[in-house]
């Protein structure tokens, strides 16, 4: 198999993984409705799950750079699928949350390997692009996958978990076969070694060998616009169904359409942006994009304006995406990307977390509060953007 098509190979199994991990969520909602459970559930199981991912992806990162990815991709899909099957067979809140946290520790290690993958094996020239298609596959695919999921959730909620369940593990497989070896260090870890890297403040401390003020700023950006995608997101279906009561499949369609809505803008707009603006001006567009978006769904309108602006909330962050990705990988070493990336995913899922469970306990309070929240937290993504625009020039006059 030559690299070009390696690389193709790679990123159609990337397709996969992508619409499969989002099968469950559309059906999520009525899960829970169905189980009688708490309304804050919603936000507090995936919350769960991206608080795990916080912690472990630092040592994802650590340890890709002695195992090689596919092996990662491997493991952690079948993880990743068979949590999704103790989720889909869970008929309590600790049951649901146990298996969220077993999802955790998976979906960091893929995520983590996606990024170290692309890093370690594209060439220079071509290191942006595909880290544009890991992003635009993730956001578009994503999408897709509300749509199958959703559908198949009209039919029987579980079948959404159980074609999830099977197509995970087939992605691994397909990962193993595909990609090439790429850990940086030849020499394996020791037991204690691993040990050691596994425990998440020490990983957080291997952040003191590349963390500078520029990364401060950047990671705060890459925190903010987590947070507000994720507790919109959440916030989003929930209230599809809570508050206007439509079934999965509306809300499996509605992401649908976002997500080829993405994919335009992503193989457009943002290659554009990457290739010919200067991308620090245009991330403080893109955030204030979602910003105004996030507060145009709070005022009192009707259903498809409320849709529409919500369209272009998940728009803006789609572009938004792969154009931080860039700017972060960028400003890295390259001895020190593994690690970056690893810090990259984990303030993701930290972002993720807190949207998610803020989310989730602000709907209980008032159906409308957490779009009013996203807006708030879009808004200090403008601020850190424009301290990453102000404090990168100063650095160039000095």
């Amino acid at each position: 198999m030559n690299s070009k098509t390696r690389t193709r190979a790679f990123f159609l199994t990337m397709i996969l993984f992508n619409l499969a991990a989002n099968f469950a969520h559309p059906v999520t909602p009525t899960i829970i409705k169905d189980l009688g459970l708490h309304d804050y559930m919603f936000g507090l199981a995936l919350a769960v799950m991206m608080s795990v991912n916080f912690l472990i992806s630092p040592f994802w990162g650590k340890i890709n750079t002695y195992i090689s990815s596919r092996k990662t991709l491997l493991l952690c899909c079948f993880g990743y699928g068979i949590a999704q099957l103790l989720f889909c067979y869970a008929t309590t809140e600790g049951g649901i949350l146990l298996a969220r946290a077993l999802a955790g520790i998976f979906v960091g290690g893929i995520f983590v390997s996606f990024l170290t993958y692309i890093v370690n094996t594209s060439p220079a020239e071509d290191q942006a692009r595909h880290l544009t298609y890991n992003a635009t596959i993730n956001s578009v695919a994503g999408a897709l996958g509300y749509l199958v999921g959703g559908l198949l959730g009209a039919v029987n909620p579980r079948y959404a978990f159980l074609a999830q369940a099977l197509c995970l593990c087939i992605s691994g497989v397909l990962f193993y076969g595909i990609c090439l070896k790429d850990s940086v260090q030849g020499e394996k870890p020791s037991l204690s070694g691993l040990v050691r890297d596994a425990n998440p403040l020490k990983a957080f401390s291997d952040s003191r060998y590349f963390m500078n003020t520029a990364f401060v700023l950047l990671f705060a950006v890459n925190l903010l616009i987590n947070f507000g995608n994720t507790g919109f997101d959440q916030a989003f279906n929930y209230y599809l169904k809570d508050q206007l009561s439509l079934s999965a499949a509306y809300n499996g369609i509605i992401k649908g359409g976002v997500g080829l809505i993405s994919f335009v803008f992503n193989m457009t707009l943002c290659l554009w942006i990457i290739r010919k603006t200067d991308v620090r001006i245009s991330m403080v567009v893109l955030t204030a994009v979602c910003a105004l978006s996030a507060f145009a769904t709070v005022l009192p309108g009707r259903i498809p304006v409320f849709i529409l602006f919500s369209v272009l909330v998940y728009a803006g962050y789609s572009v938004g995406i792969p154009v931080l990705q860039s700017m972060i990988v960028n400003q890295a070493s390259p001895g020190q990307k593994n690690l970056v990336v690893g810090f990259f995913n984990a303030i993701k899922s930290l972002g993720c977390m807190a949207g998610s469970l803020t989310a989730g306990f602000l709907y209980g309070v008032f159906p409308k509060l957490p779009f009013i929240c996203v807006c708030a937290v879009y808004c200090l993504s403008i601020a850190a953007a424009v301290g990453y625009l102000s404090y990168s020039r100063k650095l160039v006059t000095v």
